[in-house]
């Protein structure tokens, strides 16, 4: 006879059916449930807060000029505004410390452009000189050509006369011969035959006479023609030193007009120099690290005095990737940032879902390898998104998770276990448009 025991009962529950196979079942099934969950597959990268805009990031203000510090007008913390004074300082370099440089420059550019007026006025006379030598040469000439012209007619009227003296001398000559021939056969005196001799004599003399004085004239046209020539030399060689004279005032021209641009090149950067002494804020911005301090010290040209931080600044991060990872990075692709100082609560496969992430959005990417090894990636802020903090800092650290492809977790668990690389996007691009529908590829 067997007793029941109650308390038998109550530890060993021997008379219930278990239900560990159904927690089993629901444990699995809710398993195999998760595996078919979506998976963001991502790409994790440091980075730190920049900005896309070169005039929007820190940058020196140098000096452009050498000088020694006479007044600062800001310091370290101070923001200003685009223009403000920042610092004066006075020259140091002895071509320079004339107070009334430019107005002494000026001075030689007022002599400067006196002489140039003084060379033209002396083109002008030269100009009027030459042009009077000129008609002075044509006079001459042109009474030396009458000269010849008058003297050409002479020479036909005693080439004529020759020409008549020939004649009586060879009429002369004739009845020379026959009183001679008469008088030896006895027909005439001698007296006839001495007047007929008297007769050729004088008709010899005259056209000698004739000859001579033909020849005289003809050396007188030989002598004008000569004093023609010498008229042409003389005037070519009074011209020709005018305009010397007139090419010489030219080119004291030319010369004086150089020298005015380049007393007016100095008058301008002497100018400008002047307006260097003060140094004015680029832009508005905090001023930060000043390099010199107190009153006299001496800066270099181009040596930095302070840096200038930009209040206005369109924020982007400066992610580093590896090169494993390039292939996977897309211009327009999405990232969520973690920045720091502003908590945040990450899921792994589901950053879109995450608490205090900041969306952004790929805009470019280096194709050559920095010095630390990896590839800069440029991230900008997505205006789709919820807005970036204003509090964030250029130079401040950011944790970013590009964002790939979506899977079921069992196809992540699986590439991980093979060594798979993760899927990435493959763009899609409208290729056909048919009224409101577009066809992909």
């Amino acid at each position: 006879m067997k007793y029941k025991i109650k308390s038998f009962d109550n530890v060993y529950r021997s008379d219930r059916q278990s239900k560990v196979r159904y927690w089993f079942a629901g444990i699995t099934l809710f398993l195999v449930v998760i595996l078919f969950l979506p998976w963001t597959q991502n790409v994790k990268a440091k980075g730190t807060i920049t900005t896309l805009y070169q005039e929007q990031r820190p940058q020196d203000i140098n000096s452009p000029i050498p000088g020694k510090i006479m007044k600062w007008w800001v310091k370290e913390g101070d923001f200003v505004k685009k223009g403000d004074t920042i610092l004066q300082i006075s020259e140091i370099k002895e071509d320079y410390l004339d107070p009334n440089l430019v107005g002494r420059t000026q001075q030689q550019v007022e002599a400067k452009k006196g002489t140039i007026i003084y060379y033209q006025g002396k083109i002008a006379t030269t100009v009027s000189q030459i042009e009077a030598l000129n008609n002075a040469k044509k006079l001459k000439i042109e009474q030396l050509n009458n000269k010849l012209r008058q003297l050409d007619n002479k020479l036909t009227g005693e080439r004529a006369e020759l020409q008549a003296a020939n004649n009586e001398l060879n009429l002369s000559k004739d009845q020379y011969d026959r009183q001679q021939k008469m008088f030896d056969e006895g027909l005439v005196s001698q007296t006839q035959l001495q007047q007929r001799n008297l007769s050729y004599q004088n008709a010899l003399a005259k056209k000698i006479m004739v000859e001579n004085k033909l020849a005289q004239t003809q050396q007188e046209v030989t002598n004008v023609k000569i004093e023609q020539n010498s008229v042409e030399q003389e005037y070519t060689e009074k011209i020709s030193k005018a305009e010397g004279e007139r090419f010489q005032s030219m080119s004291q021209i030319a010369t004086g007009q150089g020298d005015v641009a380049k007393l007016e090149n100095q008058v301008t950067n002497y100018t400008i120099r002047n307006g260097m002494y003060i140094i004015l804020a680029p832009q508005d911005g905090q001023i930060i690290q000043a390099k010199k301090s107190g009153i006299g010290e001496i800066i270099k040209d181009a040596e930095r005095i302070v840096v200038i931080v930009p209040t206005r600044v369109n924020y982007a991060v400066e992610m580093f990737v590896r090169p494993v990872d390039l292939p996977l990075i897309n211009v327009g692709q999405k990232v969520r940032f973690m920045f720091d100082g502003f908590p945040a609560i990450i899921f792994s496969g589901w950053p879109n879902n995450s608490y205090g992430t900041f969306g952004g959005k790929i805009v470019a990417f280096e194709n050559n390898i920095s010095i630390n090894g990896l590839f800069r990636v440029m991230v900008a802020e997505d205006t789709k998104d919820k807005k970036w903090p204003p509090q964030l800092k250029i130079g401040s650290g950011a944790s970013g998770i590009s964002l790939l492809k979506d899977v079921p977790i069992w196809y992540e668990l699986w590439r991980n276990i093979n060594g798979f690389p993760p899927d990435y996007y493959t763009l899609k691009e409208p290729i056909v448009k048919e009224g409101d529908k577009v066809k992909t590829k």
